[in-house]
């Protein structure tokens, strides 16, 4: 059984339970432990203990830890990527890129505690001088989802650890693997005991306990608006000072295909953001929003492009499309499917469920694409977080962007034209953190802002040296001579 890290220690959970394989259900990756409230508070304890003195480390002991868990996940990115696809089901190609990105992000961070900076200004009064310094926050909560489940643990474990911060870290239950190897690579990095602490279990049980301790400064979240509503809630309502919270939520991210866009460059764009991972991520292109004169062509060469789409074991060279991450997700994308039925909508291609692939049992779906749908109807309002995309004819550009514009989300968008002034009028206007011009909606770097706007986010952006607004407090010192 894989135990949960506190204080620097491996110890078993209250309970456990298995991983499966989404792709072959017969197959168990792992029994791991599941903690209750009591060892969560635990793991707060050994973290508020050990925070001051993380704190008090130098930047090269700092980097010399973050570089080691950096280059670990790059030397092993086949061994680690093999176990992600295993048990969330992305392709392996998808995985290992994954285990890729959290390799560079650790390297990313290490950086940055050599880069720390400062001011120092003088005062408008006479015979004074100002400093302005940055210091961590304390202990950081980070709950995090289940469908990048070793680069979205990275983008925020890192820059805590960067920062001088302590970490409790509480992974999306489902999908523990990943989680629990950063974690064994972590406590061989040299913290100190309790700088770090895995604690693997239910949200209602872990979760709570981290946003109801008061000796947890800070929550970062990633996870549905529904979710991210309860942590904002608990970190303002718990007792004692007010933790700050950065969230990061929904999205129902439009993908705009204007008349005079290269047809092949937005069939690539819109396969990748709608289809790529599953369509489980955040910023799939979910919406398609295509102007009157290049709809059918658009939509045509779409149907193409699926029926070429593998859907298998998430492991398999031949793959295409991996299967959902578990049932109840697959049987959330097929509610969706009959309610986009029920609306008026037409599939022109796929949403057919595959209870098995070459004789293997798992949650297959085939990639599904809706035309004749309007931006009312609740698949073009509501996230479903699947391989499930619905077309939006539209008259125009201005027609476009007002559609593209008119969602309760606002995480990323893009635009395909040829047209230089189209997209730059785009790029402005656009209401959305991220804007792709001829690009998918999905994929983003390691060292720019990530965040975005309305229902999507709230609270500083994550990655890249915006992360220091987070995971740091602002101080401002008056030195008399």
């Amino acid at each position: 059984m894989k135990r949960n890290h506190i204080a620097g220690e491996w110890v078993d959970g209250r309970t456990a339970a298995d991983n499966i394989n989404p792709s072959d259900t017969r197959d168990v990756v792992g029994l791991y432990a599941r903690a209750d409230a009591e060892q969560a508070a635990e793991a707060i304890a050994a973290a508020h203990a050990a925070q001051p003195r993380w704190a008090a480390s130098t930047p090269q002991q700092r980097f010399d830890a973050l570089d080691a868990v950096g280059s670990e996940l790059l030397a092993r990115r086949a061994e680690l990527g093999d176990l992600l696809a295993r048990e969330e089901g992305k392709t392996l190609a998808e995985a290992v890129g994954e285990v890729v990105r959290a390799g560079q992000i650790f390297k990313f961070f290490a950086g940055e505690t050599l880069r720390t900076g400062g001011e120092l200004l003088p005062s408008t009064r006479p015979g004074l001088s100002v400093e302005i310094t940055r210091e961590p926050v304390g202990v950081v909560g980070i709950i995090t989802p289940w469908n990048f489940p070793i680069a979205i643990p990275a983008w925020k474990i890192a820059p805590a650890l960067a920062h001088g911060n302590a970490v409790v870290f509480k992974p999306a239950e489902n999908v523990p693997a990943s989680a629990w190897a950063l974690a064994e690579i972590l406590s061989r990095a040299h913290l100190p005991a309790g700088t770090f602490n895995l604690v693997m279990g239910r949200g209602r049980d872990v979760g709570e306990a981290l946003l109801n301790d008061a000796r947890v400064s800070a929550v970062t979240f990633t996870g549905s608006e529904a979710t991210g509503r309860k942590v904002a809630q608990a970190c303002i309502g718990r007792r004692g000072p007010m933790a700050r919270f950065q969230l990061e939520m929904g999205g129902k991210n439009p993908l705009v295909v204007l008349d005079d866009a290269d047809l092949e460059v937005a069939v690539n764009c819109a396969i990748n953001g709608a289809f790529f991972s599953t369509g489980q991520r955040c910023t799939a292109s979910s919406r398609l929003i295509v102007t009157d004169a290049i709809h059918d062509r658009f939509v045509a060469a779409m149907v193409e492009r699926m029926k070429a789409l593998v859907v298998g074991d998430a492991r398999d060279a031949r793959t295409s499309i991996g299967p959902v991450v578990d049932a109840g997700q697959l049987q959330q994308d097929t509610d969706y499917i009959d309610i986009g039925r029920r609306e008026g909508a037409r599939l022109a291609f796929g949403g057919e469920k595959r209870e098995t692939v070459d004789g293997k049992p798992g949650f297959y779906l085939q990639p599904a694409l809706f035309v004749d749908t309007h931006n009312g109807m609740r698949i073009n309002r509501e996230e479903i977080f699947g391989p499930v995309a619905s077309v939006i004819r539209v008259r125009d550009a201005e027609e476009a962007l007002a559609t593209a514009n008119d969602t309760e989300f606002g995480l990323s968008s893009g635009v395909c034209t040829t047209s230089l002034k189209l997209a730059s009028h785009f790029k402005r206007h656009l209401q959305a953190g991220m804007v792709m011009v001829n690009a998918p909606t999905a994929g983003v770097d390691p060292h720019v802002p990530f965040g975005g706007r309305k229902g999507s986010s709230h609270g500083p952006r994550e990655q890249g040296r915006h992360a220091a607004e987070f995971y740091t407090t602002v101080k401002t010192t008056y030195v008399a001579p």
